[in-house]
């Protein structure tokens, strides 16, 4: 509370409840900014080694890469179900278009055989050359199709790469997790935390640690005191 709010409500012009509502607030804003300056305070860059990341499940190494091994191999075999539902798409167009042309070409028989017994009617001559354009077109179809189908196999063939970086990955995790026993191994004691002495996070004659409070500062804080 400022001391302009405190002479407004000794006063009586400002009502108590908006008051708390201001400060309720206030205190919400204070929260937010000090959030906010804890996450900076733990960003990761690569320019400084220190703070590390606090260890929640955002920044544990090995929940991460079991989320990106599990994710990864979810969307890889809904990827591979998308390709081949592709492929079977491609196949059923070609089968179709093999049996249109099998029509195609019986009328291009007929055809031939009506403009030849026939030579003076054009509609025998036309109906032949539209179904041999027919043809081609559809021949063309088929080719792209197959061209289709050929590079939807590639694509699986290429995403078999994926299980290549999952297993290099969970090799990766096998690694960290056996080191980190190791090392808990290694730095196991017979005696508990809980039980042990507690030390001092600094000591006099630390030659490396600049925030040490040495016993003239300590004089001089008790002088200060007396002053007061």
């Amino acid at each position: 509370m400022t001391q302009e709010e405190l002479d407004a409500l000794m006063a009586g012009g400002v009502d108590e409840e908006e008051l708390q509502e201001a400060e309720k607030a206030q205190e919400s804003d204070e929260a937010e900014q000090d959030a906010i300056k804890e996450e900076k305070e733990y960003r990761v860059e690569a320019d400084k080694p220190w703070p590390p990341p606090p260890p929640t499940d955002d920044h544990k190494v090995v929940h991460q890469l079991d989320d990106v091994t599990r994710d990864s191999e979810v969307k890889a075999t809904e990827i591979f179900d998308k390709l081949e539902a592709i492929s079977n798409f491609f196949m059923n167009t070609e089968e179709d278009a093999n049996s249109a042309i099998e029509s195609i070409e019986n009328n291009i028989k007929l055809f031939e055989k009506l403009s030849q017994q026939f030579p003076n009617i054009d509609t025998f001559s036309k109906a032949l050359e539209e179904n041999k354009k027919l043809k081609s077109t559809i021949e063309g179809m088929i080719e792209n199709s197959q061209n289709g189908s050929d590079e939807t196999m590639m694509a699986m063939d290429i995403m078999q790469y994926q299980d290549i970086h999952r297993q290099k990955i969970e090799r990766v995790i096998n690694v960290m997790r056996a080191l980190s026993r190791y090392m808990n191994s290694l730095f196991e004691a017979k005696i508990e935390d809980e039980k042990r002495v507690g030390s001092a996070v600094h000591i006099h004659g630390d030659s490396s640690t600049e925030d040490v409070v040495d016993e003239e500062d300590i004089e001089a804080l008790i002088a200060s005191f007396g002053k007061k």
